[in-house]
């Protein structure tokens, strides 16, 4: 039982901790480059997204927990119905991130403050990385059915990977083409998409006996998606009410403000 725990337990910490390194990456490449501002652009851009995400973590774990009862009771039809939905869900969530993007950055910037020359830039990572919502949250989904079929590995090998091809693209596009910070958001993206991509093809040759079960189906199964919401709204508001203390505590109604010396 202990090793079995472990086998699930070790990559899943080491999945956790590269997940830092993409903005760490970010940091290091624009340390390099000609204005200081740009870290504090990304630090910015990187609470925002950070702050939205957030709320989505449900996805991966309601995913897992379905997935795995899918699992343990021998159903592939559900195994396969079980990410199709959080696949569904996470997209139509992402859809709707795009759909309010301005917006969202609107409520940002009500709380943040720092110099109109930093402010710039971080409208300019902003608006590049928020493209990459569908693969965050598709990830965040496909991370969390792999765990619950007992497979801990492949989101390990993903994440990995997504390091590297954002170190590998940030660099090209940064230093090759000299796109600066535009290029580091850029990279992100093409890194956070890549793992997407990658995810699936991943899902179509491991668990291609799954195939056969593809269906929309799915989507006429109301009472289905009712329970996945059922469930995940008691996950839902854990993260929210985290969100809530912090706002309070640092005095919403004073029109709390975060201040980025740079």
């Amino acid at each position: 039982m202990n090793k079995e725990i472990l086998r699930l337990a070790i990559p899943n910490i080491i999945t956790n901790i590269t997940v830092p390194l993409l903005g760490m990456v970010d940091t290091a490449i624009v340390g390099h480059l000609d204005s200081e501002l740009y870290i504090g652009a990304i630090a910015l851009a990187a609470m925002i997204f950070n702050f939205v995400y957030w709320n989505f973590a449900f996805l991966r774990m309601g995913t897992s927990g379905f997935t795995a009862q899918a699992y343990g009771a021998g159903s592939r039809q559900e195994m396969t119905n079980s990410l199709l939905r959080s696949l569904s869900v996470a997209f139509g969530l992402a859809l709707v991130i795009l759909f309010l993007q301005q917006p969202i950055f609107w409520v940002a910037a009500f709380f943040i403050e720092t110099s109109p020359g930093s402010w710039k830039y971080v409208t300019t990572y902003y608006n590049i990385y928020v493209w990459a919502a569908p693969a965050v949250l598709g990830m965040f989904a496909l991370s969390g059915w792999f765990i619950g079929m007992q497979d801990a590995r492949t989101p390990m090998y993903i994440s990995i990977a997504t390091n590297l091809i954002n170190i590998a693209l940030s660099l090209v596009l940064v230093y090759g083409f000299g796109m600066g910070l535009q290029g580091v958001a850029m990279g992100s993206v093409l890194a956070q998409w890549s793992a997407l991509v990658l995810a699936g093809g991943i899902w179509m040759k491991k668990y291609r006996m799954l195939r056969p079960f593809l269906s929309t189906a799915f989507l006429k199964q109301p009472a289905a998606f009712r329970h996945f919401f059922r469930v995940n709204s008691d996950i839902f508001p854990e993260p929210g009410l985290g969100i809530g203390y912090h706002l309070f505590y640092f005095g919403i109604g004073k029109k709390w403000r975060y201040h980025i010396g740079c």
